[in-house]
This record gives structure tokens, sequence and C-alpha cells, in this order.
């Protein structure tokens, strides 16, 4: 048995990247999905790629409008849904606040808060009662960035941290007919987050990095050398959507590669004491 059989899954921000990775590994997993994207080039590839089997809408997750839209087409197409995972998010170009111009700060903390936080408060407004008749399940996406600084810049850092805050109220509100999770992605092989227009970044992603250069420090940095895909990360959105998880709700599970469980004082070795043969004194 898979875990995801006789589910109907919901992905917002699905059209590329984490969104595409998951919405992939949960069809591997036996679950009929619908997709949300807002990019139109995206969801033609979607339809070619996919074809008929999977519900591919072209919506935005800030616009009600859209939101419901998307809910008419999956009750049509599907009669119900059994989880909403949520991968839609905007980067904000990891620019510090010194740097950030004044006149722009407004329409930049909206952008990243509106995509990164609204969209998941909106979509979980609109899809409550279906998720509540099914004993359903949301995931939202949080990022290590919520945990420790230097993961993004100001806004998106904050941004991530409201999501822990999302996923621990609806919890708590939805109990016990919908289990409420997060996933804290660090890393992501080919990453396909963008950053904010507010800054003129929005043609950028974090995948234009030199792909050595961000391998180089991504790997001097994580106790577990290998860089996961999006579908890898999959895995943890599959069993939190699962029916089959009856344990956790109002967790974010944090996937960092063992970030967190580094040494702070080793400068390289992993060992990092003190040379054998080296002479101590107090």
């Amino acid at each position: 048995m898979q875990l995801l059989d006789d589910h109907v899954v919901l992905v917002t921000g699905g059209g590329s990247g984490l969104g595409l990775g998951v919405a992939r590994q949960c069809l591997a997993e036996g679950a009929q999905v619908a997709i949300l994207e807002i990019a139109q080039d995206k969801v033609d590839q979607l339809r070619a790629e996919l074809g008929d089997d999977v519900l591919v809408l072209q919506g935005d997750v800030r616009r009600v409008a859209d939101l419901e839209a998307t809910r008419a087409a999956v009750v049509e197409r599907f009669g119900r849904l059994n989880a909403l995972i949520g991968c839609q998010g905007i980067f904000d170009g990891n620019i510090p606040l010194r740097q950030t111009p004044l006149e722009r700060i407004d329409a930049l903390f909206d952008e990243v808060f509106h995509v990164n936080v609204k969209g998941y408060v909106l979509s979980a407004k609109v899809f409550v009662d279906l998720l509540e008749e099914n004993d359903g399940a949301i995931v939202l996406t949080s990022s290590t960035a919520a945990y420790a600084a230097d993961g993004g810049g100001l806004f998106y850092s904050a941004s991530k941290g409201a999501v822990r805050s999302v996923v621990n109220q609806l919890a708590f509100e939805l109990a016990p007919r919908v289990r409420v999770n997060g996933v804290a992605p660090s890393g992501i092989a080919n990453s396909q987050l963008q950053g904010p227009a507010a800054l003129g970044l929005e043609t950028s992603k974090q995948s234009d990095i030199p792909k050595e250069d961000f391998l180089a420090q991504f790997r001097q940095l994580m106790p577990l050398q290998h860089l996961p895909t999006p579908e890898e990360y999959g895995w943890l959105y599959a069993f939190l959507a699962s029916r089959h998880n009856t344990l956790v709700t109002g967790q974010t599970l944090v996937a960092d590669q063992g970030l967190f469980n580094r040494a702070v004082l080793s400068s390289g070795s992993k060992a990092g004491g003190i040379p054998v043969g080296a002479a101590a004194s107090e």
C-alpha cells in the first residue's frame, strides 16, 4: 500500500522547483493530484508533461476568486479533498536591510508576505470545509531561515517564521478533524525560488547561483553532504499529508541535513578537538 492511495491532494505553487517535486512524489505515492500555478507557461508545460490524469489550474493564491475557482474545479473533478499542500514562495534576494531602499520596503514587505503567508491563510480558509469532511491535512512550507539567521534576508526570514506560527495556530483551531504541519527545507537542488519584483529581481532565481559555488558552500556547512532534490523533500510532505499520519500535528519538521546539529567551534574538522600531542593548560 502506498502512502497516498485513495487521497486527493492539491499542491499550490506546484509548477516548478519544490512544488513540482512534491506533486510528483504525491503521484508516485498513489494520490490523485491537482496543481495550482500562477505562471501560464508553467501551466502549459505541466499539462503537456502530466496529461489529463492531473488537474492543472492557473491562478494566484493571493486572489480569493482564483482559490474559489480552484475549489470548484477540484470538487467537480474529484468530489473531495484530502490534503492541501502549500509550496508557493518568493525569496527576498538575501539583501541586508541597510542595502534595501527605504522607499521599496512597503512593496517588498507586501509582496513577500502576501505570497509566503497570506496565500497559505487564504488557501486554508477556502478549503477547510472540504478537509474537515475527510479528516484531512494541511502541509505548509517554512524554511530553516525561520530558525536561524542568514538563510535569507529579513523579509524572507520573517515570512517563514510567520508560517511556523500559522502552522501552530491552525493545528490548534482545526483539531481534531484536520492535521496541520509544516516542512522547513534548507538547500534544494536546482531551486526555482524567485526574487521579488519590488527589488527588480523577479527574473532571478536561486538556481542562478553557479552550481559549484553553491555546492561548495552547502557542503562546508552541512554534516550530510547530499544536496536534496525537490522529490526527496516530497517524502516528508507525502507522509504528513497522508491519513496514515495519526501522530503529528502542529509541528514543522526541520529538514536541514544536520545543519543545526553541527559544532559551532569547529572550523572545518568534523572532530574539531585539540590536536593529539598538544599541551593543555589552564
